[in-house]
């Protein structure tokens, strides 16, 4: 199969019908063999009647509904476990993404080489708020993961399926799948212009919450990607730093009060000076960031993922 389309599904009733028969046209003019997957994560409208209407009427579109809505990197994972298309493209229900963008991402894919291709909406039609959100997001996200995309959190991406089966989205993190991606070592990311319509039915799921929710898992997956097999050398570097300025601070007002001793001075108590209680503090805390990382470890020693590596290729094994 050339294609595996996931598409998550929140309240989107109106588009569902429009979106599939659009993307039948696309494929079949373009002769792709493809399957659609529509992930309805938890609609309280009537998306999943229209999705199983789809479904009888095109053998090639396929479906699941969440119990309750779970937020797209649930969605997403979903999808991704269910697809098996050479190459797998995301977009959202609400036909701001148009599928005629689809045979170009798969070329890109199939041809250029490319492991994920993720789609820029230079000229976007979202409400004021959002764009420059997300204007902040991208900004960060590039210096942060020194991945030269201008939209991470565009929801028309493709993506070579040995990608989607070998990385995780959980939580929020939809919006960083390529830094995922560059994690698990496939690192030709690319992009394309894609267009972008103004919503044509419904109203926006988007709201303030998400800029704190982003923010939040920018640093999650930083911290992942980085030291999520080696958390000791996270806190247990600045751990021992902060214990060695804290030793460091005590130990002066040790020496400053046997200095004074020795010369038969009157030594002032050392729990009379600041230094005192802020070297304490630091020391715990070093400590504390120490046992931290070294917890950290532990749980990663028993973690069944300790030793799993990606291989990409094999020969006379």
């Amino acid at each position: 199969m050339d294609l595996s389309i996931v598409i998550p599904v929140y309240n989107e009733e109106e588009s569902i019908q429009e979106l599939t028969e659009w993307i039948e046209k696309v494929c079949t003019d373009s002769r792709l063999s493809y399957e659609i997957i529509f992930v309805d994560d938890g609609s309280s409208d009537s998306s999943w009647d229209k999705i199983i209407t789809a479904a009888e009427k095109n053998k090639f579109v396929k479906g699941c509904r969440f119990r309750r809505n779970y937020g797209k990197a649930a969605a997403l994972y979903t999808g991704f476990e269910e697809a098996a298309g050479n190459v797998v493209i995301t977009m959202d229900s609400d036909l701001q993404d148009i599928p005629d963008e689809i045979p170009e991402l798969y070329k890109m894919i199939m041809n250029d080489g490319y492991d994920l291709v993720s789609g820029w909406k230079k000229k976007r039609h979202d409400p004021f708020v959002k764009r420059i959100t997300s204007k902040f997001y991208n900004r960060t996200a590039r210096w942060s993961s020194g991945i030269k995309l201008h939209d991470f959190n565009c929801g028309l991406k493709a993506y070579r399926l040995e990608v989607v089966k070998s990385i995780e989205v959980f939580g929020e993190m939809h919006r960083y799948i390529p830094m995922l991606a560059k994690e698990a070592g496939f690192k030709k990311i690319g992009e394309k212009v894609v267009e972008h319509r103004a919503r044509k039915y419904g109203v926006t799921k988007y709201g303030l919450d998400r800029f704190i929710k982003g923010y939040l898992d920018l640093l999650t997956i930083g911290f992942i990607t980085r030291f999520g097999k080696n958390p000791m050398h996270l806190f247990g570097t600045i751990g021992t730093f902060m214990f060695l300025i804290g030793f460091t601070m005590a130990g002066y007002l040790g020496i400053r009060k046997l200095v004074f001793v020795t010369n038969h001075l009157r030594a002032p108590l050392v729990t009379n000076s600041p230094f005192f209680f802020i070297a304490l503090t630091v020391m715990i805390i070093g400590s504390f960031l120490f046992l931290t990382g070294f917890l950290g470890e532990l749980l990663n020693r028993n973690s069944s993922e300790r030793n799993s590596y990606l291989i990409k290729d094999r020969v006379n094994i």
